[in-house]
């Protein structure tokens, strides 16, 4: 056993090596980015965007975060009844730590911060972000196609679209397996001893499996995608660009396969070079693509930056503590009091 341990650890991918690649894609993607573009019209460009646009822009995406905290409340209402107020600050306590931390660790601490106020189990957090993500795939994947008839997709991100198609299509299979067939998932698992490791996974599923609640986060999760896109229409409109709300879903749906691979904080580099590789597939001159892809960076990431600021504060914990704290329950995962702020 403490070979096998020893051999894990020798395998283990260095830190630093992750950091590093993953800095390396966003200073390259930076460098592209910026690729072409005229720095002299820096100040024409500043003065002609209609900045009530932008202001829009940013309360649309503000706004987002809400709907996506009102679909998680629904989604874990079966087993406990979380106010909106605590599911919009963790959410926006992850987005601020996944901003400012390497390697975009909101996630988890979303889910931990929810499981510490709400007594619930940290596991069935994840689970339940698991199944958002199910979700949001379905519709990410019918909104590409629906997108990609308005634009001429590199074939490489078709590509991409068709195996994360493909991916969805599986969640989705296995967790309607599981919902219709509970006692057959159970009993597989359980015939298998790396099965034995899910059957509370499963479990959790079940919990949250209402089929009332389960319709109804499926159509707030129309909604949530459809309130993602209005900012980037919002910033069309900003540069009294005729584009309609569908390729605004093109640049998001884009956006949001091509902000995948990891990067540094806050997406920077590696979200400004997709998104400006959206926009010159809609045929936007390349210096208002590359000053769009900025406004877009901008809208984001700065505002929900300082609104998840504010919920920091509102924890009385800084956000390497609370980053600390959930990377313990991660690894160790135990019912713990409820120190709610």
């Amino acid at each position: 056993m403490a070979s096998l341990q020893a051999k894990s650890a020798r395998r283990k991918i260095p830190g630093w090596l992750v950091m590093t690649v993953t800095y390396a894609v966003s200073a390259g993607s930076l460098v592209w980015a910026l690729h072409g573009y005229d720095f002299s019209q820096i100040q024409a460009a500043i003065l002609s965007v209609k900045w009530a646009w932008v202001l829009l822009a940013v309360v649309l995406e503000l706004a987002v975060y809400v709907i996506q905290g009102w679909r998680w409340r629904v989604l874990l209402s079966p087993v406990e009844c979380m106010s909106l107020r605590e599911t919009v600050q963790a959410i926006y306590i992850g987005l601020f730590a996944s901003n400012v931390l390497p390697l975009r660790p909101g996630e988890i601490i979303r889910g931990y911060l929810l499981a510490k106020w709400g007594e619930i189990p940290f596991s069935l957090t994840l689970t339940s972000m698991v199944i958002e993500r199910v979700l949001d795939g379905i519709w990410l994947v019918a909104a590409f196609w629906i997108a990609a008839s308005q634009m001429n997709m590199p074939p490489a991100l078709v590509d991409f679209a068709q195996f994360l198609a493909f991916g969805v299509s599986v969640l989705a299979a296995l967790f309607l397996y599981i919902l219709f067939r509970k006692q057959h998932a159970h009993s597989f698992l359980s015939s298998q001893r790396w099965g034995r490791e899910f059957l509370h996974v499963l479990d959790q599923i079940h919990q949250l499996g209402n089929w009332r609640t389960l319709a109804a986060t499926f159509g707030i999760t129309c909604l949530y995608w459809v309130a993602q896109v209005l900012p980037v229409w919002a910033l069309f409109r900003s540069y009294d660009m005729d584009l309609s709300f569908w390729p605004a879903a093109g640049v998001l749906v884009i956006k949001s396969i091509g902000t995948v691979i990891p990067s540094a904080p806050g997406n920077l580099g590696v979200l400004q070079s997709v998104v400006k590789l959206a926009l010159t597939l809609l045929g936007v001159e390349l210096n208002v693509a590359v000053e769009l892809s900025w406004m877009v960076w901008v809208v984001m990431t700065l505002p929900p930056l300082a609104v998840g600021f504010i919920a920091v504060l509102f924890t009385g914990a800084s956000i390497g503590e609370i980053h600390r704290h959930a990377h313990r329950h991660l690894d160790s995962p135990a019912p713990q009091p409820n120190p709610k702020s």
